[in-house]
């Protein structure tokens, strides 16, 4: 027998230690099964979960277990990110309490010391998933900087250079001061810094007295300026255009030049132009033939290519020293309050620097062609379909794509230096020394690269080379291209995309037929999750309060397509209830005999009620299996959901209560077998959503069984299943009890009180099943009796309609209807009034233009809640006769 409560956390350790020992996660390349293959996005060796983790895995691990079910051969292909700016912080912060840093152990000792800190502190994630309960091919689990994936990344550096798609170039770059390298678009986080707009006044050459006047919120950068920009059809400046301006402090001139990205309408009309040290101004200074000067060393410290008395000094301590000199030279226009957003390095914190350096680039725009092709021909298909936009907006705009990170942990780039600076790049040391005997005459002395790459370089490669390319293997043709890829928008451009460049490109097809963009987890009131706000909700301290299932229910019922999740721990506990309902259910099952029967068939039912319960169950399959298709997560927990509490808790388990503790014992063994059965296949469809406490449930109610659930088939329920007679009698008590219940609590009829039922207008058919469930519809509706209406219908009574009959609650000496009436008109008058001042602040433009999203989202919900509680009140009062 089972417990009495449900106890999650020894149920959910002891499964999943069965299922990983037992092998039914693997994969298997030898089966005649259909392949069906997810990419896991390799979480950071140095993560954590939460919540965000939460939502993409259950997703990843739902769709495995379901595709399991129907019978596909499931590759759950998991691996870690070697993560390489996080990891090598982390290893260095644990230095630095020695008092230490990685120079002191050089490159090789400090690497051996962070592949150390993996192997005792890099498993945290995985460990944190097994918890979740995914279930990926732990067997197969690959590392980024494994040896055959690091095999994989120099033979695409290589092969893409050799094709020239790899190349140097002397480019800006974010640039980290802090850890000394650059980072990508993705790391930088933009902080909203509240400065000042400062307007120089730069002398025009040859013309005494007259100046342009230019505006900026960092003033240092001017002792790097080498041109000033105006639009050239702005009548101001038309005549300036080719004159040069005496460059204050420095003394340089440099040329007034027309280029439309100085807009007329802001500011004075007319920029200072660095192209050493602005993404835009980088830009104009190319197509204009402006010089780059660097004024920045790596600190962003002020280096040689400034005046003496600037040199050495930090960027904010030059920023005043260049203000005061200006002021005193008469220069400084004016000065006015600035709130801006400035770039930060997300890991260091500091203010990141555009910062003109040597790097090595990838050619994006040529891998980006057929990679846009395949989405737009629908190789690749988003859902939902909008993300299409954002990606054909940032591949169709993509920039050259730097890749070199200048830190030691990491895949190292494979490029050799000669005595001269050639370079030669090449797989292996070896290749490469005879590259440069080649090149000249005789063996010479190589310098390494000691630059590492981008991590997305080689998790873009992540769809084959987990599965073993270069090498032909039969994994990498069985399970190449993937079926889907779940992931989050914030990644579309940085992974999704260059998975689709590199997949193309090495492989000749897409890496993945679906990306699936899974929605934000946010708080409940709609904000993001950040430890600043102290609004992070932890998925283990849920786990641990309320069980892995209970959490896994939750995300999956909120995650629908094209809307962020607002998690409360209230929906965790709603749906922990949730669990604890099918836990009782199944108790209840076992009190009553009702064991599964080996063989049965739910066919040549006596009893309407269980041929009913059995065309349910077929639509509540069918349904969850369909919005799993469609990766409708919502609807298919929804499905499950209320099938489950409603439909067999709620009213199957009260119908059948008379049959079994009745006298019929055909009847009753009929009612136990197919109460067994139903609840079987709930199990079989909660699976997928809820694996641990339906495992359990499987196991507890017949310990025998051959197998596990997690290795059984999808329930096959074909519409022989559905009786429709049966559905429509017994639909139609479940309408009936359900509208007297509503009419009850709408008109706050004391929950004790036995009162009468009148059915005006009903026909033969719903007379016949009112004969027949009778007993069912007053204890379920508590009624004192049920009778068709004879004569008016009494002046005290309340109505609803229900097909061809309408049905009639006398209320006179219950209920005092004129006090109802009045509270009822109060109710919606107050809510009409709540919906009207909603809708005034979402049709103020200002209000919508500068409210977060999350505010207005909240405004929307409020009033789309006050709408449904109206129109709830309104039927109510119509029910009243007003």
């Amino acid at each position: 027998m089972l417990e009495k409560t449900y106890r999650p956390a020894e149920v959910e350790e002891k499964h999943y230690r069965l299922w990983e020992e037992s092998g039914v996660f693997a994969a298997d390349t030898r089966s005649n099964e259909k392949p069906y293959t997810i990419m896991m996005p390799p979480p950071n060796v140095t993560g954590s979960l939460h919540m965000g983790h939460a939502l993409t895995f259950t997703i990843q691990d739902l769709l495995t277990r379901y595709q399991r079910m129907r019978g596909r051969d499931a590759l759950w292909q998991p691996g870690t990110d070697h993560a390489g700016i996080a990891t090598q912080m982390v290893v260095e912060r644990n230095l630095a309490k020695e008092g230490k840093t990685r120079h002191d152990f050089g490159r090789k000792a400090f690497i051996d010391k962070v592949w150390e800190w993996k192997a005792e502190s890099g498993g945290t994630i995985t460990r944190q998933l097994r918890r979740l309960g995914a279930s990926p091919d732990w067997a197969k689990e690959r590392f980024t900087m494994d040896e055959g994936l690091s095999r994989a990344v120099a033979k695409v550096f290589v092969e893409l250079h050799r094709q020239g798609l790899i190349y140097k170039d002397k480019r800006l770059v974010n640039w980290d001061p802090k850890l000394h390298t650059a980072i990508s678009d993705l790391e930088v986080e933009q902080k909203e810094v509240k400065g000042n707009l400062w307007h120089f006044r730069y002398p025009i050459d040859g013309e005494e007295g007259r100046f342009i006047v230019v505006a900026t919120t960092r003033p240092e950068t001017m002792l790097g300026d080498t041109g000033v920009a105006v639009h050239p059809e702005d009548d101001r400046y038309k005549d300036l255009i080719g004159k040069k301006v005496r460059l204050p402090l420095v003394g340089r001139l440099i040329p007034i030049v027309g280029d439309e990205y100085a807009d007329p309408e802001t500011g004075s009309g007319a920029v200072k132009i660095t192209p050493a040290h602005d993404f835009n101004d980088f830009e104009v200074g190319r197509r204009c033939g402006l010089e780059a000067i660097n004024i920045l060393d790596r600190d962003a410290r002020m280096n040689e290519n400034v005046p003496e008395a600037y040199q050495g000094l930090d960027r904010y301590e030059a920023r005043k020293k260049v203000v005061a000199e200006l002021e005193a030279l008469e220069l400084l226009e004016k000065i006015e309050p600035h709130t801006h957003m400035v770039p930060h390095g997300d890991r260091s914190g500091v203010a990141i620097e555009p910062w003109l350096t040597d790097q090595w680039y990838v050619d994006a725009a040529t891998l980006a062609k057929p990679a846009i092709e395949a989405v737009e021909t629908g190789k690749t298909v988003f859902v939902p379909k909008q993300w299409e936009n954002t990606y054909f907006e940032w591949m169709r705009n993509i920039q050259p794509w730097c890749i070199s990170r200048q830190i030691w942990w990491g895949h190292q780039i494979p490029a050799w230096y000669g005595p001269d600076g050639t370079f030669f790049v090449e797989e292996s040391e070896e290749a490469a020394r005879a590259a440069a005997a080649k090149h000249y005459g005789s063996e010479v002395e190589l310098t390494r690269d000691p630059d590492v790459l981008d991590t997305w370089f080689s998790s873009a490669l992540f769809p084959f080379s987990t599965l073993g390319w270069p090498d032909q293997t039969p994994e990498l043709e069985r399970y190449y291209p993937t079926d889907v890829l779940v992931t989050g928008f914030d990644i579309i451009f940085f992974w999704v995309a260059r998975m689709m460049m590199m997949g193309l490109h090495f492989m000749k097809d897409v890496p993945f037929r679906t990306v699936y963009i899974h929605a934000l987890v946010r708080d409940e009131r709609g904000q993001k999750m950040s430890k600043s706000k102290g609004n992070v909700i932890d998925p283990l301290e849920i786990i641990d309060e309320y069980g892995t299932d209970a959490l896994r229910l939750t995300l999956t019922a909120m995650a629908a397509q094209g809307r962020d999740i607002k998690l409360a721990t209230n929906r965790v506990e709603g749906y922990r209830n949730f669990a604890t309902k099918l836990w009782n259910a199944a108790r209840y099952c076992q009190m009553n005999g009702c064991e599964p029967v080996a063989g049965y068939r739910p066919a040549g039912l006596t009893q309407t009620v269980n041929r009913w319960i059995v065309g349910e169950l077929a639509d509540a399959t069918n349904k969850v299996a369909a919005a799993i298709d469609a990766y409708k997560f919502n609807d298919a927990a929804n499905a499950a959901y209320q099938f489950t509490w409603g439909g067999f808790c709620d009213w199957y388990m009260e119908f059948t209560k008379p049959i079994l503790a009745g006298t019929d014992e055909a009847a009753k063994a009929e009612t136990r077998a197919t109460t067994a059965w139903v609840l079987d296949q709930i199990l079989h469809i909660l699976h997928p959503i809820m694996p641990f406490i339906t495992e359990e449930l499987w196991e507890q109610l017949s310990p025998n069984r051959a197998s596990r659930l997690i290795t059984a088939d999808w329930p096959e329920v074909g519409p022989e299943l559905v009786d429709q007679a049966a559905r429509d009698e017994m639909n139609w008590v479940v309408r009936l009890i359900s509208s007297v219940r509503s009419m009850r609590s709408e008109m706050n009829v004391p929950p004790a009180a036995q009162i009468e039922l009148k059915l005006k207008d009903a026909g033969e058919a719903s007379l016949k099943r009112l004969d027949t469930h009778r007993d069912l519809i007053l204890r379920l509706a508590r009624l004192s009796s049920v009778e068709p209406l004879v004569g008016a219908v009494p002046k005290s009574a309340v109505q609803a309609v229900q097909d061809e009959a309408t049905l009639v609650l006398p209320l006179e000496g219950i209920v005092d209807l004129d006090k109802e009436r009045a509270r009822l008109s109060k109710e919606i008058d107050k809510l009409a009034g709540e919906i009207k001042k909603i809708d005034a602040k979402l049709s103020n433009e200002q209000f919508v233009a500068k409210a977060p999203e999350e505010v207005i989202e909240e405004q929307r919900d409020r009033r789309e809640a006050a709408d449904q509680a109206r129109g709830k009140l309104q039927k109510a009062l119509e029910m009243l006769g007003a």
